[in-house]
This record gives structure tokens, C-alpha cells and sequence, in this order.
């Protein structure tokens, strides 16, 4: 089952991602949406009608100035849902904050990246690639080889052999880019042993939240995989880095070109 819902699901974020635009902004405005919704089941917050309320409207917003093309807006609004959650969230305002926080930073990310016309899809694919060889790779190294656990108390399940597989595996996506003359050698490899890095620790995050509040899967929604969370954790954490990376090197409109040319 969870390889039958990779096989559809893959082809599909690969398509949009393609088409970018329009359709690009629309499936990670929905993600976006999903990310948080699914933060406020762990957390217990669902239910509570003046957190889910402000922050969806926020992240609905949000994706409307960047399909605008006006990401500074974006930021905007999602501040002052921010401001509203605190408000109004009471106690568990933090967790809240913390929740909308996450799932803003996903979406303003992943547009970013695809945003430039020339190297956006290609900017893409790179982080897409290395997220999912990680967790291939990791999972196929930790299977068959086993041993010491990376962080028993947070995911009892991972081990070192599956996250050093991971980072080897991110390593070769890069030299196939490379070897593309999609970009260069030395900064693609380190490019892609960064976002392996920072896949893994995404990964790890979302388990030590899980954790946090006794829950095993974020949801149901995907068959095999659990829910959203589950699913794009350490693509969340890998595109922040990416888009932070591409922003400071090729601003705003260039967060593709900064990522792929060095």
C-alpha cells in the first residue's frame, strides 16, 4: 500500500511541480492547510474553532498573494495570523503559533523555489530528489544492516546505518545533477549533503512532537504512509534550508538560480 500511494502521488507532485504557476501554488496552499490541520490534531487543538479558524485563513491568504506574485504580502498576513493565534489560543498559544509558524514557512518555501523561471523546477527536483533518496536510502541501509539507534527515545525505529544511507544516497542525486551539467560538482554535493541533513532532523522533529503528545501517525489520509506530516516532514525542513540558501544568494526572484548556480 505504501508503495501503490508513492507511485501515484509522486508522478502527480512531479507534474504540478512541472506545470509550477497556478497549480504549484494551489497543491502547497492545500498541503499547507493540511500541515496545520493535522498539527492541531496532535496537539489536541482541532476542535478548537478560534485556532483552526484564523490560522487556515491565514495560510488561504497567504497562498493567494503568491499566486499574486506578492510574497511580501504573504508574509503579512501570516504575521498577523500569528498575532491573532496568540490571542486567541490561550493556553496552548505557543503550540499553536508554532503550528501556523511551520506550515507557513512550507508554503512560502516551496513557491519560492519553484519561482524562477529558468532553474525553479530544477531547484525543485534537486530537493525533492534528495528528501525522498534519504528516506529510501535510509530506510532500505537501516533494514539491512541494522545496528546502534540514532535516537531510541524520539523514533525507536532509525538507526545510524539508515541515516549515514540516506546521506550517501542524497550524495549521488547530487552527482547526477552534476553529471547533467545541471549545476556543479563540489556545490551541488554539499548542497545535497545539507538538505539530506536537514531532511533527517525534520524527520526527527515531527517524531519528537508525536512523542511529545502520545501520537503514532499525524493522520490517515495517505494509505501506507499516515498523514501529511508524516509524509513531508523532512521535505518541509529541506525546503525551508533551501529556500534560506537561494533567497540570500539569489533574492526573492532568483531562490532557484541561487540554489543550482554557484
Amino acid at each position: 500500500m505504501r508503495v501503490a500511494a508513492a507511485l501515484v502521488l509522486a508522478p502527480v507532485a512531479i507534474a504540478l511541480a512541472y506545470v509550477g504557476g497556478l497549480a504549484w501554488s494551489l497543491l502547497v496552499t492545500l498541503a499547507a492547510i493540511g500541515l496545520f490541520v493535522e498539527w492541531l490534531m496532535i496537539t489536541g487543538l482541532v476542535r478548537e474553532l478560534r485556532v483552526l479558524v484564523p490560522g487556515v485563513a491565514a495560510l488561504l491568504l497567504a497562498g493567494l498573494c503568491l499566486i499574486a506574485g506578492r510574497p511580501d504580502a504573504a508574509l503579512v498576513v501570516v504575521a498577523v495570523g500569528m498575532v491573532a493565534l496568540a490571542l486567541l489560543s490561550g493556553a496552548q498559544r505557543i503550540w499553536a503559533i508554532a503550528g501556523l509558524l511551520y506550515a507557513a514557512a512550507a508554503e512560502l518555501a516551496s513557491v519560492l523555489v519553484r519561482l524562477d523561471a529558468a532553474k525553479g523546477f530544477a531547484a525543485l527536483m534537486f530537493v525533492l530528489l534528495v528528501v525522498w533518496v534519504t528516506d529510501i536510502g535510509g530506510y532500505f541501509a537501516g533494514r539491512s544492516i541494522g545496528g546502534p539507534k540514532l535516537w531510541v527515545r524520539v523514533s525507536p525505529k532509525k538507526t545510524w546505518a539508515g541515516a549515514i544511507g540516506g546521506f550517501v544516497a542524497s550524495l549521488l542525486v547530487a552527482a547526477a545533477f552534476a553529471a547533467f551539467e545541471i549545476g556543479t560538482a563540489g556545490p551541488l554535493l554539499a548542497l545535497g549533503a545539507v538538505l539530506s541533513v536537514a531532511s533527517q532532523l525534520g524527520d526527527l522533529f515531527e517524531s519528537a512532537v508525536k512523542r511529545r503528545f502520545g501520537v503514532k501517525d499525524s493522520s490517515h489520509i495517505i494509505p501506507g504512509h499516515g498523514g501529511l506530516l508524516d509524509r513531508l516532514d523532512g521535505f518541509v525542513a529541506a525546503v525551508i534550508v533551501a529556500a534560506i540558501l537561494g533567497f540570500v544568494r539569489g533574492g526573492a526572484d532568483g531562490v532557484g538560480r541561487g540554489l543550482m548556480l554557484w
